[in-house]
């Protein structure tokens, strides 16, 4: 059982402002917050080097925190600055050619599928989207029935930005494995939030942020590379922690993940997105994803429940974002309106999933997300303001 309680003590804005916008931006526990400061208060008073120097136990732990919250080996977790540069560094590493085939669907995200069309133009390889099946979640026997001689990667999001689906990771990694495709998971918005095990997913690559449902700091991700895959992916840039300078005219990767890591980094961000995921796993994901996903269930009867806002949320199984419009007025102005009322929620335009939005003629969403720290009478109190809204 969650201590309610105790977690929004640790989150003392909760009391001045209704946070429904977790996968946007969630609120830091006292615990991270902490963390950062002691690190940043080191750099104030005896500079960046030494601040790094005595934070080493911490640095460290990044890994094994992390190993620990995806089932994974410590060498096999990376520091990135964010998801997005996270997934480039694994994508842009790929040896793809021309004739080439890359599976995803029509729930990735904008920045994904940016990278996907860039180096297609680049490389020549062609892209395949799967189908949605009727709930609007990857169709599995199709994704099977896809996978051609060429097929040489599967790119997917777990959660997309725009809405509360929740793809079928786990069953798209037995596809992924039966054909010996290598598998590309984005966990962004599902990290957090989702008891994730890359085990069980059958995942080769997973990549993630730290500011999200993770509650760790902004400009922190991290990367996920299986041992086996290591050598497939060529880092599409280097230097002298990523690489070690033999000689003259040759080098070597640093062993592991940490070959898509920089030297110059945010170490306080390092330290924060550690403590972080240690917060998170004391809460116990699986605590945390059963809360979660049961107040976004009530949030979408609660809201199905008004005349004129329609719940837009895709799949079988859900998450804790939550999308949805409201007849006669933009999300734009809903998400002005709710934050005037101290309530901050966030909007996902088309040009976040141009691929998924645009069939069903949706322009825009506001997206409200819940997160553990939320309550019943939170969730009743938004949905009275989307009333007057």
């Amino acid at each position: 059982m969650i201590d309610i309680e105790k977690l929004r003590l640790d989150t003392p804005s909760c009391e001045k402002v209704l946070h429904f916008n977790n996968a946007g931006s969630s609120l830091m526990p006292a615990p991270v917050f902490d963390a950062l400061q002691r690190v940043l208060r080191d750099e104030n008073e005896v500079g960046g080097y030494e601040a790094e120097r005595r934070a080493q136990d911490d640095i460290q732990a990044f890994y094994s925190e992390f190993a620990a919250l995806l089932n994974a080996e410590p060498d096999e977790i990376a520091f990135v600055e964010n998801a997005t540069r996270a997934w480039d560094m694994a994508f842009y590493g790929l040896h793809l050619e021309p004739g080439d085939r890359v599976i995803t669907h029509g729930s990735e995200y904008a920045s994904n599928y940016l990278a996907l069309l860039q180096q297609s133009r680049r490389l020549g390889f062609e892209i395949d989207l799967v189908p949605s099946d009727e709930s609007g979640q990857i169709d599995v026997e199709a994704l099977d029935d896809m996978i051609a001689p060429r097929t040489k990667l599967i790119a997917i999001t777990h959660v997309p930005t725009q809405g509360g689906l929740v793809n079928p990771a786990a069953e798209v990694g037995k596809i992924a494995r039966k054909h010996g495709v290598l598998y590309l998971l984005d966990a962004c918005q599902s990290v957090g939030q989702i008891d994730l095990d890359v085990a069980e997913i059958g995942c080769d690559i997973l990549s993630g942020t730290g500011r999200k449902f993770l509650r760790g700091p902004r400009g922190t991700g991290f990367l996920y590379v299986r041992k086996s895959t290591l050598e497939k992916i060529d880092p599409p840039f280097i230097d002298l922690l990523s690489a070690k300078w033999t000689g003259a005219n040759s080098f070597e990767f640093a062993k592991g993940a940490k070959r898509f890591e920089n030297w110059e980094s945010y170490v306080a961000g390092r330290v924060g997105l550690m403590e972080a995921v240690r917060y998170a796993r004391k809460v116990g994901l699986a605590n945390i994803e059963a809360r979660v996903t049961g107040l976004a269930q009530d949030l979408r009867a609660a809201l199905s429940a008004i005349e004129g806002v329609s719940v837009h949320d895709l799949g079988r199984k859900k998450c804790g974002i939550v999308t949805f419009t409201k007849d006669g007025i933009a999300p734009k102005t809903i998400a002005d309106s709710l934050r005037a009322d101290r309530i901050n929620v966030s909007v996902s335009p088309i040009t976040c999933a141009r691929l998924d939005l645009e069939p069903r003629n949706l322009e825009a969403l506001t997206r409200a997300s819940v997160h553990y720290f939320n309550t019943h009478d939170e969730v009743a109190l938004f949905v009275d303001a989307v009333k007057e809204a």
